[in-house]
């Protein structure tokens, strides 16, 4: 025997103890894994060059900026890059041109809400800030609808296109952002630089993606779900951005700074476990309900247990990290070594995944509106008192209390 059929036996071999399709998990998830590598990676590098190249104050302005701009973009529908990932997994494509139009036709509000914001900081003597968000009302809803090619090469469990595509795309964005810092400070410019390149690299793909298409099938429920999908995640998208607008309100820009390069770290390795979403739902969309929930709570526990000793690794070597790469930010690291312990909920991608692929539409709802609400409640109540330690824990109870309520969901179901 080869090495490769070798590997192969052993991974057959040990689905007796994981219970899943270890072969589809290895061969998928090394794809999506090296796509979430090399995307942390580049990110990590951009997060070196913001932080030894750009003062506090513009990097805060610049956070501040795409916290509002992912919250103008609640009308361009991304939940219905998941419906079109479920309809083309059960080989309904044709779905996918319907999903770009929509995507398209509801960006429109998002330019139109930008423009709204330019127009308040135009007669509040903002130029800084009116001409940014012209920025964003141009790009921000064509940026959006072309990233729905992502959905089409998941569905067709294609992912060692879709990663090649993520790949190149941030590692020429990133490279592009780079040099613009190295050249210049202005954020106009820096702002240009980041939408410019990803609606660009955005809509060179989706063009690669629609000559691809060949099912003539639809599925007429597709765009209904993924609006569905995309107004039940409208407060989970403000919710996930409030921290920072909050903070921006009551502290100001340097806090916004000092509080985004705490909690990055730690979001850049849960992102690495974010590909068990994407990797889950084509193969949760075409098991029984049954099936899944026999299996999942263990695999849910097992991934809880790996995550352990990673968070403790990251508190013991923050310090040291801070100190190399971020000089500028080291009072971020005790935010930043408490902020960890959100890793350890990531499993609970897999049951909202569940949900999801399902069509679980009351639990989705249930689950999309009581933890975001929750989220914006305690940053209500906990910043406003104590600054960037109250943000730092409402996130934490937050997350920990949406882990019990989809466990709860689970168990009802």
């Amino acid at each position: 025997m080869n090495l490769k059929e070798k590997i192969y036996d052993l991974l057959r071999w040990s689905e007796k103890y994981t219970k899943t399709d270890m072969v589809y998990l290895v061969k998928g998830g090394f794809w999506l894994n090296l796509a979430k590598v090399i995307s942390s990676v580049s990110a990590f590098l951009l997060a070196i060059a913001f932080a030894n190249l750009l003062s506090q104050e513009t990097f805060g302005m610049y956070k501040y900026i795409l916290s509002i701009a992912s919250i103008l973009a609640i009308p361009t529908l991304s939940g219905i890059n998941t419906a079109i990932l479920k309809a083309v997994a059960q080989g309904k494509e044709s779905s996918f041109t319907h999903g770009l139009k929509t995507r398209l036709h509801w960006g429109a509000l998002s330019s139109l809400a930008s423009l709204g914001l330019a127009g308040y900081y135009f007669f509040n003597d903002n130029l800084s800030l009116t001409f940014c968000f012209l920025i964003v009302a141009v790009f921000l809803p064509l940026m959006e609808s072309f990233s729905i090619y992502d959905s089409f090469w998941g569905g067709k469990k294609l992912f060692k296109t879709q990663s090649k595509y993520t790949i190149i795309t941030q590692i020429l964005a990133v490279s592009i952002l780079i040099i613009t810092l190295f050249l210049t400070k202005n954020l106009f410019i820096i702002l240009l630089a980041y939408f410019i390149s990803y609606t660009f690299l955005h809509f060179i793909f989706l063009q690669i993606t629609l000559k691809k298409l060949h099912s003539q099938k639809t599925d007429p429920k597709t765009i209904s779900y993924g609006k569905h999908l995309s107004f039940i995640q409208i407060i989970g998208a403000v919710a996930k951005h409030f921290d920072k607008i909050l903070i921006w309100h009551f502290l100001g820009a340097i806090p916004v700074a000092i509080y985004s390069f705490a909690i990055t770290p730690p979001e850049k390795i849960k992102e690495l476990f974010y590909t068990l979403g994407p990797l889950a739902l084509p193969k949760f969309s075409q098991q029984s309900l049954k099936n899944l929930k026999s299996t999942l709570l263990k695999k849910v526990l097992k991934l809880f247990l790996i995550l352990i000793p990673i968070a403790g690794l990251y508190v013991i070597f923050a310090p040291i990290i801070y100190k190399i790469l971020f000089p500028p930010y080291l009072n971020s690291v005790p935010y930043s070594q408490i902020f960890v312990l959100t890793l350890l909920l990531t499993p609970q991608t897999l049951l909202s995944t569940l949900l999801t692929a399902q069509e679980r539409k009351k639990e989705l709802y249930i689950f999309q509106l009581t933890s975001p609400i929750l989220r914006i409640l305690l940053l209500l109540i906990l910043l406003p008192l104590y600054g960037i330690w109250g943000a730092i824990f409402a996130i934490i109870i937050s997350d920990f209390s949406s882990l019990g309520l989809l466990l709860f969901l689970f168990k009802r179901m």
